[in-house]
């Protein structure tokens, strides 16, 4: 019974779906991150071009 347990290894399927689940959260966190700094960037940019351009 328990070599049949060590053998088992459906679980070890779900585990690796979690673990690439995971690794694609985290680059997608990373990623929005990155543009949306650039993004706030952009923005203020374009908003201190407008203030000066404003009498």
């Amino acid at each position: 019974m328990l070599v049949k347990f060590i053998r088992e290894e459906t679980g070890a399927t779900a585990i690796e779906y979690g673990l690439i689940a995971a690794l694609i959260a985290v680059a997608i966190i990373v990623a929005l991150t990155a543009v949306g700094t650039s993004l706030s960037d952009l923005f203020t940019g374009v908003s201190d071009t407008i203030d000066a351009a404003a009498p």
